[in-house]
């Protein structure tokens, strides 16, 4: 344990040195054990709908991020970021690229042939074979110091394909490199868009929670000829005239409410942990933002599988994407026991250090975003060129800066995964996420210990905390008919799944009604028992989980009164639960009026 120590230690003076603002990182930690196929393309997606939940009104290093596309001589990847506020819908669009050229007397219809981006919206929603009025499309091309209006077009569909449209929206785009139009090696660029709603036929931003499609293509072009190169798109599966096959743009960030249950147990899983096999994984430059590497012929595969730390990392300036990091790590979910409810679940990493220390301006608090992911992957292999994409955002917290070495295992960092673990459970599948960030300033990195630290720090690895309990009964009741006069019979219907727990039912009759009879019993064998002078009955029992109880009987109405409404309301309890409750209602001796009959 000392030797491990010592190494940790020294390794962790390397990290204090190292800062992530220089686009070839020389020196710091890691390097990548391996290189694994620059030509390897991603494995099979899932096939569940790609979606992006856009934060309201937050600034850009708050937006959602998601990415897609290779980073390879010819290829490029791409990061994009999403948010929305009261007036327009925000979208940035940052493109790894090593040539830039764009048209300097561009006409509408040759603005993809260039590097440019197209963006499709649907605020329909993912429906339809055709673009019809309800789908957008705004193409937007790189320009350097002229004037963009030449280099922006917006289409409207017609019901068959796109026509051109004036509706008003504004982009911005950048550069860093070399120079745009030459032959020269560049880094990237980044494209902006601000849509306001008011050109999408809307008055303001959509409610929480509605969901639009939406669909990005990256074209490019790497020489003065125009050379073809396929253009990069997400989601992978999109058709540019289908509306249907596009992702998903939600507004807002969606909660986890668990349904009413009883807390039952907590369990912990990490690797090494009761057998526990947690695969994790990092991609991109780590934190030596990929020294040593040909950055277009080798980040892109750099493998750094066995690493017993990792970086995540992402800032505005596209020119230092050597230094940009995501995580992967899957947590399997099979010590949960079946058909239980999901209460809560918490990842929790340990962090130990960052980029920057001691410079200044120093590092600032970085808001990390965690997403699932659709398909397994092999840590062996996993690179930047073929790691999953993401399916869905589903949460974030904020990782702030550190001073100095805190001490193993570091200090902890939560965030709230109760949705997707509930998510995966409910499909009988692991836990697969990545964490990645929309962050801006330099010296954006933040360190953590992976699951292949050694046993001594085991403390540190990843940790997925999940709290499950026992769906707690839900009581539903009925009455029919739903009126009658006095002499008539009314039959009640009580109905709910048993908890495997002890069950407790109360009835209160209405007055007005007779003593109850006529039991009917279907997943139980307990006959409730009557107390006359409270008018009310009382069953108990421990019916299996699941278990569909009904019981059900009859009452006479006794009250002479007009138009009498005879409520009661029945209750459903069991020991640490809260109780069911269920109320129906009969009318007495209504009014009835009759329609006369009319033959023709």
């Amino acid at each position: 344990m000392t030797s491990r120590l010592s190494r940790y230690l020294a390794l962790l003076a390397s990290l204090l040195l190292l800062t992530s603002s220089g686009p070839t990182g020389v020196g710091g930690l890691s390097s990548p054990l391996a290189l694994a196929d620059s030509n390897s393309s991603p494995q099979t997606q899932a096939t569940s709908v790609r979606r992006v939940n856009a934060p309201y009104d937050v600034p850009g290093e708050e937006a959602a991020i998601f990415w897609f596309g290779r980073v390879t001589p010819t290829e490029n990847s791409v990061d994009v970021r999403v948010s929305y506020n009261d007036e327009r819908l925000y979208l940035r669009v940052a493109a790894f690229d090593r040539r830039l050229w764009y048209d300097t007397s561009p006409a509408p219809a040759d603005l993809t042939a260039w590097d440019a981006v197209t963006l499709y919206l649907d605020v329909a929603g993912n429906a339809g074979s055709v673009p019809d009025a309800n789908a957008y499309r705004f193409d937007a091309q790189l320009v350097w110091w002229e004037p963009r209006d030449d280099h922006q077009a917006a289409y409207v569909g017609d019901g068959s394909g796109w026509a051109m449209t004036t509706v008003p929206f504004t982009t911005t785009s950048g550069w860093r490199g070399n120079r745009p139009n030459d032959d020269v090696d560049d880094r990237g660029w980044v494209l902006t868009y601000r849509i306001p709603f008011d050109s999408l036929g809307a008055s303001g931003p959509p409610a929480q929670g509605t969901v639009w499609s939406m669909a990005l293509a990256l074209h490019d072009r790497d020489d003065a000829s125009g050379t073809p190169i396929a253009d990069k798109v997400w989601p992978e599966t999109m058709e540019t005239q289908q509306p249907a096959t596009w992702g998903q743009l939600a507004f807002g960030i969606p909660t986890y409410s668990p349904p009413p249950v009883i807390p039952s147990a907590t369990v912990t899983i990490r690797h090494g942990l009761d057998g526990a096999v947690v695969a994790d994984g990092a991609v991109g430059g780590g934190t030596t933002c990929g020294g040593g590497l040909d950055f277009w012929t080798n980040w892109g595969a750099a493998n750094y599988a066995g690493l017993e730390q990792f970086n995540i990392q992402n800032l505005w300036d596209v020119g230092d994407w050597p230094c940009f990091s995501r995580y992967y790590v899957t947590f399997p979910l099979d010590t949960l026991p079946a058909d239980k409810v999901i209460v809560s679940a918490t990842l929790t990493l340990h962090q130990f250090g960052n980029a920057g220390q001691g410079y200044d301006p120093g590092p600032k608090p970085s808001l990390i975003q965690v997403l699932t992911v659709g398909q397994d992957w092999d840590e062996s292999t996993l690179t930047w060129n073929n790691a999953p994409l993401a399916l869905e955002n589903v949460s974030a917290a904020w990782a702030d800066p550190l001073d100095s070495f805190p001490g193993w295992p570091g200090v902890s960092r939560e965030w709230d995964v109760s949705r997707a673990v509930a998510e995966a459970y409910a499909g009988g599948i692991p836990l697969r996420l990545a964490l990645y960030e929309a962050d801006g300033p330099y010296h954006s990195g933040k360190y953590f210990i992976s699951s292949d630290t050694g046993d001594w720090n085991a403390e540190g690895r990843p940790t997925l905390t999940v709290t499950w309990g026992q769906a707690a009964a839900n009581l539903e009741k009925a009455s029919a008919p739903s009126h009658g006069h006095q002499g008539h019979s009314i039959t009640y219907t009580l109905r709910f799944l048993g908890t495997g727990n002890d069950l407790t039912l109360t009835d209160t009759l209405p007055p007005g009604v007779s003593a109850p009879g006529n039991f009917e019993l279907d997943g139980t064998s307990v006959t409730p028992t009557y107390d006359s002078d409270q008018h009310r009955l009382t069953w108990s029992d421990t019916p299996p989980a699941d278990q569909q109880v009904t019981i059900r009987y009859q009452a006479v109405i006794l009250t002479t009164s007009h138009h009498q409404a005879l409520v009661n309301t029945a209750e459903l309890s069991e020991a640490g639960g809260k109780p069911s409750t269920a109320t129906t209602t009969v009318i007495a001796n209504p009014y009835l009026t009759h329609l006369p009959l009319i033959c023709k």
